[in-house]
């Protein structure tokens, strides 16, 4: 039996004894123990527990802790994991089958995004997930910081609260100083390593100490190399632990392993991965900046009319990286501005519909309850609900995203930069996130102008070019008059007449 197999029946045979996946409320692990989170202590058997070969003693604290001992605990722990996770999903009862809606669109954006999802299950799509699983969690310091940041600009500016303002440019830029070392720990959480250990390799990168190293005939630089070089370092740190926990004892493990895995990926790191990436990291600033300079307009009507079907496939996820390189490097991304303009184009398409169907009482609704998420960048009522299923809307969205990055984008080409301090925000909440090289005012004017075009190029290419003849009449009928004209508009057939009312016998007389 191999070591994996061993690790796995290990995990096994504790699973049933603490009373199944259902009773697992968490899992973590020490130096030795496994701990368990229990919904109901009454169903752990602790006498077959202990009488398991494998299973050193147990102790009950805030949690429940199997001692594994030293080694054998950081093997048996992703086995156990998994165990539970997959026991869950085939205890789940099966989804109900769904009954009609009395709105199709909600019924057929629901099945596009299903069969989005499914297609999304490629080897490149998922790694894209795992380097989104990386970043995400870190969007809310990114907001927080970014707006602080923002906000100490401004008293600068004004020249308020000088005595305030150094102690807000430190909260602000702290986490962007040591945003490597929380890249490195969310990549080895991921990809199945100890998470503290990618922070360990990661934080080599910002350690001043590495300006008295030369590599590759050069002085290294803290910080050179940025959240890529965290990646690829916490990424080697993984499978150096893993190969550590494959071949070393389990009574050397807790000395051997987490040393070799730092010694072996940080040397590495210091000598390879921080030049590489510090390399990739200029190339990536280098040519956004000469992307936007010589060719802004046209770069800008490509990617803002290109976001939302990158959305739909996930390719939107590979971006993240680049993003918070951009950040790190020049303090805001100039990216974020101009993709943010397909949200504009989907809100104008929307607003379109809305005219273009009045009799359609479900649509309209659905409308007017997405409009204001829209507005703040949330698109996804929108699209799922409205304009994907319509077919053509979905197009004419894009139309007016193309048109908003294009406006953002001429103004770079022009000399003025507009960025986002902070990814995830669009529409109207990246408001307190803009920074640019020409300052707040010129820069949030641009990105309002660049959101009015969205808006009015949405609208204009949904309004005109965005319904057919044939769309018209299956959609602009009376959702709100009854089963049998919804049926029959949906159908393509004329709905039966109704019955001629019955004349009075006798005139009634008015009433006073």
């Amino acid at each position: 039996m191999s070591t994996d197999d061993k690790n796995r029946a290990v995990a096994a045979a504790i699973l049933p004894l603490v009373g199944g996946a259902g009773n697992i409320t968490s899992v973590a692990h020490c130096m030795t123990r496994l701990r368990l989170g229990l919904r109901d202590r009454s169903l752990v058997r602790d006498e077959e527990l202990k009488a398991l070969p494998a299973v050193m003693g147990v102790v009950e604290d805030d949690t429940y802790q199997i001692v594994l001992g030293p080694g054998t605990v950081a093997r048996v722990t992703p086995e156990f994991e998994a165990l539970v996770a997959e026991a869950l999903v085939a205890e789940a009862p099966a989804a109900p089958p769904a009954t009609p809606s009395a709105d199709d669109l909600a019924a057929q954006g629901a099945a596009i995004r299903a069969a989005r999802k499914a297609r999304n299950q490629t080897p490149f799509k998922l790694f894209l997930r795992r380097i989104a699983n990386i970043f995400v969690p870190l969007i809310p310091a990114l907001i927080g910081c970014g707006i602080i940041a923002g906000l100490n600009g401004l008293l600068i500016n004004l020249g308020w609260l000088p005595d305030v303002t150094p102690a807000l440019a430190a909260i602000a830029s702290g986490f962007m100083a040591l945003i490597a070392v929380f890249v490195g720990f969310n990549t080895a959480k991921e990809f199945g390593g100890t998470p503290i250990l990618g922070g360990a390799v990661a934080a080599i990168i910002v350690f001043p100490g590495v300006a008295k190293v030369d590599a590759f005939g050069q002085t290294l630089s803290p910080g050179q190399g940025g959240v890529l070089g965290a990646l690829g370092a916490a990424v080697l740190a993984v499978y150096v632990e893993k190969w550590c926990r494959r071949w070393v004892p389990e009574s050397l493990d807790v000395l051997v392993t987490p040393t070799l895995t730092v010694l072996v990926s940080g040397l590495v790191t210091i000598f390879g991965l921080m030049f590489v990436a510090g390399e990739v990291s200029n190339a990536i600033g280098e040519f956004a900046d000469w992307l936007l300079v010589h060719a802004g307009a046209g770069a800008g009507f490509v990617l803002g009319g290109l976001f939302l079907p990158l959305v739909m496939l996930g390719l939107h996820q590979a971006l993240i990286p680049i993003h918070t390189t951009l950040i790190e490097q020049q303090g805001y991304t100039v990216l974020l501005p101009i993709l943010a303009m397909a949200g504009a184009g989907q809100v104008g398409a929307a607003m379109a519909v809305y005219l273009k169907l009045p009799r359609n009482g479900s649509i309209r609704r659905t409308i007017k309850s997405a409009l204001p998420a829209g507005f703040l960048g949330v698109g996804e009522p929108l699209i799922y609900g409205v304009s994907l299923p319509l077919g053509r809307p979905f197009v004419t969205a894009c139309v007016g995203g193309a048109f908003g990055g294009g406006f953002v984008g001429l103004f770079s080409m022009l000399g003025t930069k507009v960025g986002s301090t902070a990814i995830g925000p669009s529409g109207w909440a990246l408001f307190p996130l803009l920074d640019g090289d020409k300052g707040l005012g010129r820069t949030i004017a641009i990105y309002a102008g660049g959101l009015l075009t969205g808006y009015l190029a949405g609208f204009v290419a949904t309004y005109f070019w965005g319904f057919g003849a044939r769309l018209l009449e299956e959609f602009d009928v009376d959702t709100d008059a009854g089963p049998e004209t919804v049926v029959a508009a949906s159908a393509g057939t004329t709905p039966p007449p109704s019955p001629a009312p019955k004349p009075d016998p006798e005139p009634k007389p008015a009433k006073l």
